[in-house]
């Protein structure tokens, strides 16, 4: 069983969505983080540090220091520059690209001008949590028609007096009609919320969040452990939650009519796939059709799963990373391991590809463009400690390639997105969970394309 319970859905009431204009408040400049250093000669592994779990033996020969391919260079174009903690982005049918920002929770329209608009109206009616955060953004299918937007948000609401202490704070799924004339969103709804509620003090880390919607219209999310404590918790090999779960939903929030454990006794009905610890990524290859995640491990041990229908991919069982200690954090340099230290264990799903030492992966999508020739079917995955964009090689579902891109930004990753003209849209994170005035707003929107 869980340590803590569930308590009641969200009330709707009104909450700011912040502020007027994108201006950022002046501040001394942030200390700039350097990104490791990768190999750069054709062939050799693009990682060049030690692992830090000194004990790990890959299952197969493809599972983790792929070697490095490089491709023709590139331009960027820095389309925004002064942005607080993005986290998705969405391209709509007349050329503007709809942005979300974490903290604080906005919505905002960047249109073909390069003119970024106030915050959407229309969230207030979502929440009366005292802090509120969007994550992930899709498009409906049918959006042409029926102008309709998926989202992730989280928050925690005030602890009701006399009710469960701390059991407060959540990651849930929200839908919306979108009038990009008036820059309005009504009928807004929360559609699922994860189960269970809990302390506020889980609400900033693994939260995950990400949505890919199938060809159905129906909804993939992932969900992180919400675990912030130095020994694991076991809640995602547990089938009476969300957490560190893969859920699959119809558009309207109820588990999907084909999911694995609709009528398994004890089970959330909604759970598609279970054993992830911290998913950030979460795509459809539109070629294959299959669902690919990525999963960040404890030190090391970051994952790219392929996600089938009630799989288990093994955390915290098994991992090829190393335990956070207090003394040695974030470095694990003792190699204590997760739990009794396997990698590997029967009925559990391996990684299609691991890194070790750490690279953080997040947002993630496949590239089958024509923009890009030598991209294609590459799989790009953003990286936060890693402060890369990372081109991946898939052939026959194996990483035979990698290549680390935007390096000399030196900085987090957080999403990327092929857009409908076969170019590469990135978002960086300048880092910071909170919108602290003295931190300059310096996260960017980024647009690849081929040299001329």
């Amino acid at each position: 069983m869980l340590r803590q319970s569930w308590i009641p859905a969200l009330c709707l009431a009104v909450l700011s969505t912040g502020l007027a204009a994108q201006t950022p408040p002046a501040a001394s400049p942030a200390p700039v983080r350097r990104a490791p250093i990768y190999n750069t000669v054709e062939g050799q592994t693009l990682e060049s540090r030690k692992p830090a779990n000194p004990n790990e033996v890959p299952a197969f020969r493809e599972q983790t220091r792929a070697p490095y391919h490089r491709t023709a260079p590139f331009n960027v174009t820095v389309l925004l520059d002064n942005m607080h903690v993005p986290y998705s982005l969405a391209f709509l049918p007349d050329g503007n690209i709809l942005l979300v920002l974490r903290l604080p929770g906005e919505m905002r329209i960047l249109d073909k001008s390069g003119t970024l608009s106030a915050p959407l109206k229309g969230l207030s009616a979502l929440t009366s949590a005292k802090d509120f955060g969007l994550l992930d953004l899709a498009l409906d299918p049918n959006f042409a028609s029926n102008h309709r937007i998926f989202f992730t948000t989280f928050d925690y609401l005030p602890v009701t007096p006399g009710g469960p202490p701390e059991t407060n704070s959540n990651t849930n799924v929200a839908s919306a009609r979108f009038d990009e004339a008036s820059g309005t969103l009504s009928d807004v709804k929360v559609i699922f919320h994860a189960y269970p509620y809990l302390p506020s003090n889980r609400l900033g880390g693994k939260t995950g969040g990400r949505i890919a919607i199938a060809k159905d219209g129906s909804l993939f999310v992932a969900f992180g452990d919400r675990d912030d404590d130095d020994v694991p918790w076991d809640v995602a090999q547990k089938l009476d939650n969300d957490l560190g779960k893969v859920i699959h939903i119809t558009p309207d929030g109820a588990p999907a009519p084909d999911n694995p454990f609709l009528h398994k006794p004890g089970a959330r009905p909604e759970i598609w796939a279970y054993g992830l610890r911290s998913p950030e990524g979460l795509t459809f290859d539109s070629k294959t059709g299959t669902l690919w995640n990525t999963d960040i491990g404890p030190v090391g041990g970051d994952e790219i799963n392929i996600i089938k229908r009630g799989a288990n991919y093994g955390w915290p069982v098994i991992n090829y990373g190393i335990e956070y200690t207090k003394t040695t954090y974030p470095i694990g340099e003792n190699g204590i391991r997760i739990g009794n230290g396997y990698t590997s264990h029967d009925g559990m799903e391996q990684p299609v590809y691991y890194w070790d030492p750490s690279f953080t992966p997040s947002g993630l999508s496949f590239y089958h463009g024509d923009l890009f020739p030598e991209w294609k079917n590459s799989l790009l995955s953003g990286a936060l400690s890693g402060q890369a964009l990372d081109r991946l090689e898939i052939r026959g579902n194996k990483v035979v390639a990698e290549e680390a891109l935007l390096t000399e930004f030196n900085t987090r990753i957080r999403d990327v997105r092929v857009g409908p003209d076969g170019a590469v849209y990135v978002l960086t994170d300048s880092g910071g969970g909170n919108p602290n005035p003295n931190t300059p707003w310096t996260s960017k929107l980024l647009k690849l394309t081929p040299k001329p």
